[in-house]
């Protein structure tokens, strides 16, 4: 424990040295603030009576009168695996000497699984068996085996040495149609067998198709789930376009970064698929126009080439763009959010996985931004997301099977709940095409199912995303 406690110690102080190195430009706020819709992070200002959705951001310390910007010096993929939680070893059973016995435990006699009553008897699956064999262990050599064959009118198909069973393992045929359970009673007379089975069938227990549990808790019927040719821009890392996830679902490329070589594919590939997805691992809305614009490797970008795939994102006409990143306030990208925004799209961000104390994260905390958080299959948040005013709505982002570069794996992060956002939201404009992305925005916070306290709040936002409810409003 005390060495676990130095490395996070070691780990606060790397981080606090970096905080101390980054330029005080790369937090200003904008020159000209628009006085109803201040920063709220800057202690000066906390106390104004209209925020903007930042809201006030407590800290303590030389750096009180700051912006609450994620101090980075490059904007970062939010989602990197989140290490798992080590579990606590349990201590080994005592074990009492040998020529003593063991009392019963001060809370009572031990009861043995054997003394309990089962509500309901165990069930066995039932299952099919080849239906002219049967598995046979036998107490002696390859001549006993060939004895016991003559003896019952069997064929030896197979025998070996088990070392699991420690005897050996004979599979007879049965050449003339008898049954199964006849042979098997027949065997048992024989005091040469031991055991006698069936050769039952075995399924490897994949699904014919995984339907994401996102679709149920935001009220999302999979059956009538469609994007179709709503255009998407996502800015992520690379793709595995050759993942069959991703068949006939990229409309366009673009590579902002075309000197650095691609070496990573799963982010992207995940974000991609679970907005539209097909086959196997359907996303939220099948059917959807991806235009993907590569502008991360190792997990970092930096503001120009975030730009530039901003800029070739609005060329492509999209309704909406999917920001799974986070990084540092930044009044190039506020500008271009804004713009886009006034252009008619929606835009999709997380809102970051560093943790409830984190200052707050960005393209997400802009206003005209939709700040997604995660939750869990219960409803429960992301221990890791970040808090704050600017958090806007909640979707599932914790463990869910999404496509990979690798083929599948299970993702966690804000970043993977954005894309659910960003598939829902593209199933509204599917049914109603009109609809402005004011309206889609105001549609989402009226019909969010209430998580954390009554009303928004810093957690969950306007609460879980209802995309039945709010394709209503």
């Amino acid at each position: 424990m005390a060495a676990e406690a130095v490395i996070r110690f070691a780990a606060m102080l790397a981080a606090a040295m970096t905080i101390a190195a980054v330029p005080a430009s790369a937090q200003t706020s904008d020159p000209n603030p628009d006085q109803t819709k201040t920063d709220c992070r800057n202690g000066a200002n906390a106390s104004g009576a209209d925020c903007a959705k930042g809201g006030s951001d407590t800290k303590s310390g030389s750096d009180a009168g700051q912006s609450g910007a994620v101090f980075l010096p490059a904007l970062i993929v939010d989602l990197f695996p989140n290490p798992a939680p080590v579990p606590t070893p349990r201590p080994a059973p005592a074990t009492p000497p040998a020529d003593t016995q063991a009392g019963p435990p001060p809370g009572g006699p031990i009861v043995s699984p054997t003394d309990l009553i089962a509500v309901q008897p165990p069930r066995a699956v039932v299952g099919d068996f080849v239906p002219d064999e049967v598995l046979v262990t036998v107490d002696g050599d390859a001549g006993t085996v060939q004895q016991i064959a003559a003896s019952f009118g069997l064929q030896v198909r197979s025998q070996r040495q088990s070392r699991l069973l420690g005897t050996t393992l004979v599979r007879f045929g049965i050449p003339d149609g008898r049954p199964v359970g006849a042979v098997l009673a027949q065997l048992a007379a024989d005091g040469r067998t031991q055991r006698r089975e069936p050769n039952h069938v075995y399924s490897l227990q994949q699904a014919a198709s995984i339907v994401n549990y996102a679709f149920d808790r935001i009220a999302l019927d999979a059956k009538q789930a469609s994007g179709e040719n709503v255009r998407i821009a996502v800015i992520d890392t690379g793709i595995d376009d050759t993942n069959p996830a991703l068949a006939g679902v990229i409309a366009g490329q673009f590579d902002a970064m075309p000197g650095v070589p691609i070496e990573k594919r799963d982010h992207g590939t995940s974000i991609d698929g679970l907005i539209a997805g097909v086959g196997a691992l359907e996303g939220m809305a099948p059917g959807a126009r991806i235009y993907h614009a590569r502008a991360f490797e190792g997990g970092k970008s930096t503001m120009d080439v975030i730009l530039s795939a901003l800029d070739w994102a609005a060329e492509q006409d999209v309704r909406i763009i999917n920001m799974s990143f986070v990084g540092p306030k930044n009044d190039l990208l506020g500008v271009a959010c804004r713009n886009a925004r006034a252009l008619g799209m929606v835009l999709v961000a997380a809102a970051g996985n560093n943790g409830p104390k984190a200052p707050y994260g960005y393209p997400a905390a802009f206003d005209g931004v939709i700040a997604v958080t995660a939750t869990d299959a219960r409803d429960g948040l992301m221990p890791q997301a970040n808090r704050g005013a600017y958090v806007f709505i909640s979707a599932p982002g914790v463990e869910m099977v999404a496509p990979s570069g690798a083929g599948s794996d299970v993702v966690t992060g804000t970043s993977f709940a954005a894309a659910i956002v960003s598939g829902a939201i593209a199933n509204l404009i599917h049914a109603a095409p009109d609809r402005s992305a004011d309206d889609i925005e105001k549609s989402l916070a009226a019909t969010a199912r209430d998580l954390g306290p009554k009303g928004r709040d810093n957690d969950f936002g306007y609460g879980l995303l209802d995309i039945k409810a709010a394709a209503k409003e």
